[in-house]
Order: structure tokens, then C-alpha cells, then sequence
């Protein structure tokens, strides 16, 4: 088996496309991938799959990293083209995405799960067939009061939480680049552990 490093990893971020929805809680993922790209020096250029994508050397990593052009409930077709199109298999496939379940700015890595609620990982684990690709959740907090869940992350982050956005952003590419280089656990270790 080739090592690690040469193998080419798969980096998504789940959101919305369009300046409308830029700034919303649900395209987290989205502004991840971009501190991602920028890193490395690439930018995102259409791709047939219905995504942007942006080829890239993530810590000496080859990554494929991407950005549905698809609304986040569809999210999951054109991952899985392009999963087909680089030959990625599942156990390298990386999704970024908002999390409710999880305070403002706290980041949980798993591999596997159910979808909570969440309309893009229904229809990744619809497309892929199995649930079984790595998670990066950013939290973005709980709806106050009553207001809907699906209300609450269409809306952008709160002025507050904008002032640390920036952090949270780095830090999430920061655990991104953790699980390509050195796995899954050690990325729990480190990130799990910071509040």
C-alpha cells in the first residue's frame, strides 16, 4: 500500500452558493474550504460534478477540495461525482459543516453517524451510500427561543460571534489539515481538547 501522503484526499465544505446566503451559519463549511485553498495557494475553478474545486497540496497532502454548486439539500450528488471522477474512496472523503449540536466555535471530528437533522449529510449519505465518510463539525450553537433551526442557520453569524469567526475558521482548517497528515485521532486528541 502506497503511503499516506501520496494518496489524494477529498475536502468538502458544505453551504449554499450565491452572495445571499455568503455569510450564513449554515456555510461554515463553505468559508473553511476558502481558508483552505488560500493556503495553498489555489483557487476554485468550476468543475463538470456541479462543484467548484480547487486541486491542491494540503501540508504535502494531494487534496481535492471542494464546494457544491448545488443547494445544501442536494449536496450529495455532485460529491459523489466527484469522489468517482478522483477516485477517492469514502475512508478519505473530509465533509466540513455546521453543527448545531456543538457550542459556537468548538470543533468535533468523527467518522461515520447519522445525519441529525442536517439536510446536506442526509444527502451525502444518500448519494455515497454509506454514512461512513469523515465529519468535521463546527459548532454554530442552538436557535434562542423558539426561532427555527432551519431559519436559524440561514441567518449570518451574530456581530459577536463575527468578531471571532475569523479564529474559528483557522482553527478548523488547522484540524483539517491535522486529519490528512497525521489521522483521525490525533486530530480528536488535539481539537476535542480546546474550547
Amino acid at each position: 500500500m502506497a503511503p499516506v501522503e501520496t494518496e489524494r484526499w477529498l475536502v468538502v465544505g458544505l453551504g449554499n452558493p450565491g452572495p445571499s446566503y455568503a455569510g450564513n451559519r449554515h456555510n461554515v463549511g463553505f468559508m473553511i474550504a476558502d481558508a483552505l485553498a488560500g493556503r495553498a495557494g489555489q483557487r476554485f475553478k468550476a468543475h463538470k460534478s456541479r462543484a467548484e474545486v480547487a486541486e491542491a497540496r494540503v501540508q504535502g497532502v494531494p487534496a481535492v477540495l471542494a464546494k457544491p454548486r448545488s443547494y445544501m439539500n442536494l449536496s450529495g450528488g455532485p460529491v459523489a461525482e466527484l469522489s468517482r471522477f478522483y477516485k477517492v474512496p469514502l475512508e478519505r472523503i473530509l465533509v466540513i459543516h455546521d453543527e448545531l449540536d456543538v457550542g459556537f466555535g468548538s470543533l468535533r471530528l468523527k467518522r461515520g453517524g447519522g445525519a441529525g437533522g442536517h439536510n446536506g449529510l442526509r444527502s451525502l449519505t444518500s448519494s455515497l451510500s454509506d454514512p461512513g465518510y469523515l465529519r468535521l463539525r463546527v459548532g454554530v450553537g442552538r436557535p434562542p427561543g423558539r426561532m427555527d433551526a432551519a431559519s436559524y442557520v440561514l441567518k449570518d453569524f451574530s456581530a459577536t460571534e463575527r468578531k471571532e469567526l475569523g479564529v474559528v475558521v483557522e482553527r478548523a482548517a488547522d484540524a483539517a489539515e491535522t486529519v490528512l497528515t497525521d489521522g483521525l485521532e490525533k486530530a480528536q486528541n488535539v481539537y476535542h481538547a480546546e474550547v
